[in-house]
């Protein structure tokens, strides 16, 4: 067990560690949130274990048996045209482990076309597909490992490229105090066909996270640590640059400050309230996201999410909003189902 695990911390640490802010990579896609469930808790979570199949996206290694014949669908209503979704199934193979497959797509809606001059010659559109194939096996009585498998095509225009990803997952999962923990490898790979002569990398990160469910309370608890390759996530700014005290010869205090806004940059918190059978609350927080969005002059809830979901007869429904900005916000939906519920009653 011990070699696996030091096997899996050098293959993660052995990836070329280099800073990517938002819009200097592609297919980056891969990062949007499908799942109402997900979206309501902040963004991410990839450390809850239980049987529902659309974390399987976030961490490979939370597909599970419970989640046999199970099949979610998800539609995001995003901003001005653009609509996304995510749809998968997963069977267990007894003796080989639990595997899954979806797709994922995104749609930006009709272009206009012009030439050079201004002159309109027609409409185009653009869109992105990404295939997820899963699998995950247990390594032993607390921790499972889990792959997902990418193929990627993106069409923009008359512009193709074809690429090729995969996350890497782990888990430790103590069902006695309710307690998960989880680390993630997503986005490994690289372009198989670029759009032009020039490749360009992914969207790579590294996320560990932990989850808490109180035995006596019906509070399920969350934190993901986002982008761990990268320590600063902020823009360069000028204003930004270290303050030194030139009595004391040290960095002020607003270096510390500094440092706190850097780390939560990488943190998102989210909750799950469970008032009855059937039915749930939930909220979460993205730090990273109301600080790279938010106007000073009107905060709003910039950076905060909620949403909800109810079991109604054999389906279970999720809704959830996320606030981006004073613009706008996304409306997630999920639907999901056991086939095999549908086969007991025949």
């Amino acid at each position: 067990m011990k070699k696996i695990l030091i096997v899996f911390l050098i293959f993660s640490i052995s990836f070329r560690l280099y800073a990517q802010i938002g819009g200097t990579h592609t297919y980056d896609f891969l990062n949007l949130i499908n799942s109402a469930r997900v979206a309501s808790f902040g963004g991410d979570i990839i450390a809850i274990n239980d049987n529902y199949l659309n974390l399987s996206y976030h961490n490979p290694a939370l597909l599970n048996p419970s989640m046999n014949q199970e099949m979610v669908l998800n539609y995001v209503n995003y901003f001005t045209d653009v609509n996304y979704g995510y749809v998968s199934y997963a069977t267990n193979i007894k003796s080989y482990g639990i595997f899954s497959g979806g797709i994922q797509y995104i749609n930006y809606g009709k272009f206009i076309a012009a030439d050079e001059k201004g002159i309109i010659t027609g409409e185009f559109k653009a869109a992105e597909y990404a295939i997820n194939l899963v699998y995950s096996r247990n390594i032993d009585s607390s921790f499972r490992a889990g792959i997902n498998v990418k193929p990627i095509i993106s069409t923009l225009e008359k512009y193709t490229s074809i690429g090729l990803a995969a996350d890497i997952g782990i888990i430790y999962n103590k069902p006695q105090s309710l307690f998960t923990a989880a680390l993630v490898i997503k986005n490994i790979g690289s372009q198989l066909k670029s759009y032009t002569n020039e490749k360009e990398s992914l969207p790579f990160n590294i996320q560990l996270g932990v989850s808490q469910k109180l035995r006596h309370a019906p509070f399920l608890f969350s934190v993901t640590f986002d982008h761990l390759e990268q320590w600063d996530l902020t823009y360069d700014k000028p204003q930004d640059e270290d303050v030194i005290d030139p009595l004391a010869g040290e960095e002020s205090e607003s270096n510390i400050d500094k440092i706190a806004d850097q780390f939560m940059r990488h943190v998102i918190i989210g909750l799950e309230f469970n008032p009855i059978k059937n039915f749930y609350v939930r909220a979460g927080y993205n730090y990273r996201r109301r600080q790279e969005m938010l106007i000073e002059s009107k905060t709003s809830t910039i950076g905060f999410s909620w949403g909800f979901g109810v079991k109604i007869s054999k389906f279970h429904i999720s809704y959830g909003r996320a606030t981006y900005h004073l613009a706008g916000a996304s409306d997630h939906f999920s639907i999901s189902t056991n086939l095999d519920s549908f086969k007991k009653n025949l």
